[in-house]
Order: C-alpha cells, then sequence, then structure tokens
C-alpha cells in the first residue's frame, strides 16, 4: 500500500506538508454494502424516471387510466426491475472479486474541499472494465450504455468544493459521508476511529449544506 508522509493526527489521517489532510481507507466490499446500495439506488431512480415518461405518454394520448391498470398494476411491471437487482448483485460480485474485495481510496483534503481518489492499480482494472461495458453499448446500440462506459473509463478522481456542498449526510455505521453538490455526489469513507475529526471539519466548512447526521 502506498505510504503517506506526514503528521498523524488521528489514527489513520496525517497532516502532510502541502496543508493537505490525507488518508487512505480500504472498504471491504463483501460486508460493506455502501456501493451496492448506491448501485440500487441510481437502479430505483432510472425506474421512476421510465414509469414517469411513459405515463406522461398516455396522459397525453388520453389513457392515464388505462396506464394504472393495464401496466402499472400488471405483474409485468416488476419484471425489469426484478432482472436488473439480481444482474446487479451478480455484476457486483464480480467486480469486487476482481478487486479482491476491497475498493481502495486515497483522500486528499484542505479548507477548499476534498478529493476521492481510487488507487492507480485498481482504476486501472476499473478503466478496462468501463471500456468493456462502453463497447458492449455500442455493440447492442445502447448508446445510453456506451456514454456510460466511456465516462466511467476516464475518471479515476471525484472531487467536492464545500463551498458547494449542498447536503452533507452521515451514514456512520457505514463509515461513509456523502457530501452532495448539485451535479457531484461524491462518498468519502473513514474509519471509526478517524470519523468525528473529518465529519467535523467538513461540517464547519459545508456552510451552504443542509446537514444531516
Amino acid at each position: 500500500m502506498e505510504e503517506i508522509k506526514g503528521r498523524k493526527i488521528t489514527e489513520n489521517i496525517y497532516a502532510c506538508p502541502d496543508g493537505k489532510y490525507r488518508w487512505i481507507y480500504e472498504l471491504n466490499m463483501l460486508t460493506n454494502p455502501i456501493i451496492l446500495l448506491t448501485i440500487w439506488k441510481l437502479f430505483f431512480i432510472l425506474i421512476l424516471i421510465q414509469l414517469l415518461f411513459s405515463f406522461l405518454i398516455e396522459l397525453f394520448e388520453g389513457n392515464a387510466a388505462g396506464w394504472f391498470t393495464d401496466y402499472l398494476l400488471s405483474p409485468g411491471v416488476l419484471i425489469v426491475p426484478g432482472i436488473m437487482f439480481v444482474l446487479s448483485i451478480i455484476a457486483y460480485l464480480i467486480v469486487a472479486a476482481i478487486y479482491g474485495w476491497k475498493y481502495i481510496v486515497l483522500f486528499e483534503m484542505d479548507d477548499k474541499g476534498i478529493d476521492h481518489i481510487q488507487m492507480q492499480k485498481q482504476f486501472e482494472k476499473a478503466q478496462g472494465l468501463a471500456w468493456l461495458t462502453a463497447m458492449a453499448g455500442f455493440a447492442t446500440n445502447n448508446f445510453t450504455t456506451a456514454g456510460a462506459g466511456v465516462l466511467a473509463g476516464s475518471k479515476s478522481t471525484s472531487s467536492s468544493t464545500f463551498a458547494n456542498v449542498k447536503k452533507l449526510i452521515s451514514q456512520k455505521g457505514l463509515h461513509c459521508i456523502r457530501a452532495n453538490e448539485l451535479l457531484e455526489k461524491n462518498q468519502i469513507y473513514v474509519a471509526d476511529e478517524d470519523y468525528e475529526f473529518v465529519w467535523d471539519y467538513m461540517a464547519a466548512r459545508c456552510t451552504n449544506a443542509k446537514i444531516k447526521r
């Protein structure tokens, strides 16, 4: 593992000579479901969007009542979400196994913001998987899947500017702090022994955020 140089502040956090706090967190992908829960949340939002669009189409055609009886209340409406749910678990376990069941992240934090940096060795694996996703999307003419794959393959860092954070959410039981901006949602992973230091530091600087503890 990469060594961090600096003055030790908490059990795992170091104050470095360049003024940044740094720590490395190893997320156990088998015992901590935070990433899988995030994937399910995204799927849920996509399903809601799909339902909204289908309802608006039927509403425009004057068949809103039929949409409820023929589509929303039909048993078949659960088939696609059910398939997505099962496939998401299988895909997650495959990726977790490739990673060695650990998602390793370096965090860099100062008064202005925080960076979530996937360690380079794992990023190379993630990049390869993302490009495979992109190619699969092109092969099936699914340009949404292809675009998502390309974007995932080109990004190893998520950054949050404290002044732009709109919502700061504590999920201590999952060793996570969520920093949500308008278009950027960052997940900060912190061990129990370091959690209060990072939470207090971020909460004091996210002056425009709704704080949820």
